[in-house]
């Protein structure tokens, strides 16, 4: 038979230098609450009002200016570029006298009616729209009939924004007059006119 085991007391610690002293309770401490902005585009335009939106109920949306819309300015890009395309909006300061453009314009188009020279001649004054509008157009009868000359008595020009001028003129032919509006945007660096009322 094997022998039980005994147990033996362990040994005394050695005496420490320090008083043992009960730990000293802590202070609770307050949590502060840190915003660190992280960089990143913002949820809304700054400089714009907020508005509520109500379930249920449609909110109308801002009307834009007339005219075409500006585009933000970017680096120059080569000639040949196809990613840089369409129309760019021009500013009033980098445009003729309207005035001007309007009284060449109202003349040119009141002598297409006429017949006295070919309706290509606008191309290059009017939108692409514009133009194969009034090349399907039926044309007035007092532009066509008659041998009287088309007198361009007055031209006004309004301009309500930047970049767009409004002209209104009085034509006359055998002692009647008649009305003639257009509207001119400033495209690429001239004015094209993209609206035409002829009455």
């Amino acid at each position: 038979m094997t022998a039980a085991p005994q147990l033996s007391p362990a040994p005394p610690a050695p005496p420490s230098s320090e008083p043992l002293t009960a730990a000293p309770a802590s202070a609770p401490r307050r949590l502060q609450l840190v915003v660190v902005r992280t960089p990143g585009p913002p949820l809304q335009e700054e400089g714009l009002p907020v508005r509520l939106l109500v379930p249920g109920r449609r909110t109308p949306r801002p009307t834009p200016p007339p005219g075409p819309r500006p585009r933000l300015d970017r680096p120059a890009r080569p000639a040949g570029d196809a990613a840089d395309f369409g129309p760019a909006w021009t500013r009033r300061a980098e445009l003729p006298d309207p005035q001007a453009v309007g009284r060449r314009l109202v003349t040119l188009t009141l002598e297409a009616f006429a017949g006295r020279r070919p309706i290509s001649q606008l191309q290059s004054l009017v939108s692409p729209a514009l133009f194969q509008a009034l090349s399907g157009r039926r044309r007035p009868r007092w532009c066509t009939e008659g041998t009287a000359p088309l007198l361009l008595s007055s031209v006004r020009v309004c301009e309500p924004v930047d970049g767009v001028a409004e002209i209104s003129a009085v034509a006359r032919r055998g002692g009647r007059a008649h009305a003639v509006a257009a509207r001119l945007e400033g495209v690429d660096g001239r004015w094209r006119c993209t609206a035409l009322q002829v009455g």
